[in-house]
Order: structure tokens, then sequence, then C-alpha cells
């Protein structure tokens, strides 16, 4: 494990931009694993403006994201669809046809996560994932549990992720219950992970990270099995 302290959460987010864009630089065919939530939207957005300077360029990238609330349809503006448009397809030149994210309406979850699965593994994997870390560990939707899914399946939230994300809905009554998500053997696959962390509510669950210690009650501590895993965080998310 590597890891990378920063002043604010500019700095963490430019130095996790120049690593996705030096692994695209170095091969232009990169899978990218990608993540949403509020923490790389900063990464995202020096991403973009690297593009515009002509210092990336994304034409022949494939992405997979992580997950998606589970059911949602791709026009919600809270889905994570839309919010990866938003945020970064629709200013970038990657390919509409090589952005792979799980279908929040699909009839079948069982067998999207099955269908799911089975690309990401013809591409032959992801070559750099990007990760957030949830206030309880989670990773991607892999929440804190006895048993932990291997794969990409449906799982249902927790009460304290359904908190932290209805910020972002009305109410916490429209977030919704399950996702559709990678499974932690999906994540570890990737040949080097890139997860980011920024503020005090971070806090607690990058400490067990960085502790060595593995459990599923915190799902974010078995990227200690990773051979090439680089942690990115502010003073505020390491501090102690």
């Amino acid at each position: 494990m590597r890891i990378i302290i920063c002043d604010n959460y500019y700095e963490m987010s430019k130095k996790a931009a120049i690593l996705v864009a030096s692994q695209v630089n170095m091969n232009p065919r990169s899978v990218l694993g990608l993540a949403t939530g509020s923490t790389p939207e900063g990464m995202y957005s020096i991403l973009i403006n690297m593009y515009n300077n002509k210092e990336v360029d994304f034409s022949e990238v494939t992405t997979f994201n992580l997950d998606e609330y589970f059911p949602i349809s791709k026009s919600n503006s809270q889905s994570y669809d839309f919010f990866m448009k938003k945020h970064l397809f629709s200013h970038i030149n990657v390919p509409e046809t090589n952005i792979n994210i799980p279908n929040g309406e699909a009839c079948d979850a069982e067998k999207e996560c099955e269908e799911y699965e089975k690309k990401i593994d013809a591409f032959g994997g992801i070559d750099l994932q990007i990760l957030g870390i949830g206030q309880n560990g989670h990773i991607g939707f892999n929440e804190p549990d006895e048993f932990l899914f291997s794969n990409t399946h449906k799982t249902d939230l927790t009460e304290s992720t359904i908190s932290a994300n209805s910020r972002f809905f009305a109410s916490a009554d429209e977030v919704p219950k399950n996702a559709l998500t990678m499974g932690m053997a999906t994540i570890l696959k990737a040949k080097k992970i890139v997860l980011l962390a920024s503020g005090k509510s971070k806090h607690d669950a990058i400490s067990k990270l960085v502790s060595g210690k593995i459990t599923t009650s915190c799902p974010a501590t078995m990227l200690n099995m990773h051979k090439d895993l680089v942690v990115i965080c502010d003073k505020e998310a390491y501090h102690g």
C-alpha cells in the first residue's frame, strides 16, 4: 500500500487525475473502473481540463462503473448514469459504446449482474480502478456484513449508507434501498487500485484500512490484499 497525504481536497483530486491521465497516456486502450459520489468530482473536473488542454485522449478507453442504484431510471438526476454524464462523459471523448454502467432499469437484476461481470472479464479486467470509501468502510456498495459477495451482485443498502446518500435526494425515503455493485473479488482483480478519501467523516474508515487488519465489518480493509494499492487522502481523513 502506498499512501499519499495531501493538504486539501484539490491537491488530492489533482494527484488522482494525474495518475488516471498517465495510465491512459501509457495505454490508450486502458480499461478504467470509475466511481461516483462527491469525492471523485474534483478529479473528474481536472481530467476534463486536461482533455481540453490536449494532455490526454480518451478516444480508445473503455470504462466500467462500480455500481448503480436499483431500481432507478437513467434519466433520474440522482442515478449514477446521470452523474457520470454530467460530471465526465459529456465533456470528454470516450465513445458512448465504450461506457459501461450497471443498468438500474434492468428487468432481471441477477442477469444484469452476471452479464456485467462477464463483460469485465471479456475486456481482460480493469487496468485502473478508482474507489471512494464510505463512512462505514463500504467499497462500491459492498456494505459491512458477516459475508461479502465476490462478484457483481444486487445488494441491500444499510441505513447508514441511505442516510449518508439522502443529502442528494429530497428525503431519505427517496433513496433506493438496493443497488447493483461490483463484488470485492471483481474489484481486487483490477491491476491497480487508487482509493480517494477526503474529510473528517472518512477518518475512521481510513484508520481501519491502514491498520493492516482485514475484516468484513469494514470491507475496505480487504484492499490490504491487493499488490498495487494507492491511497490518496487529505490530512483530515488521515490525521492521527
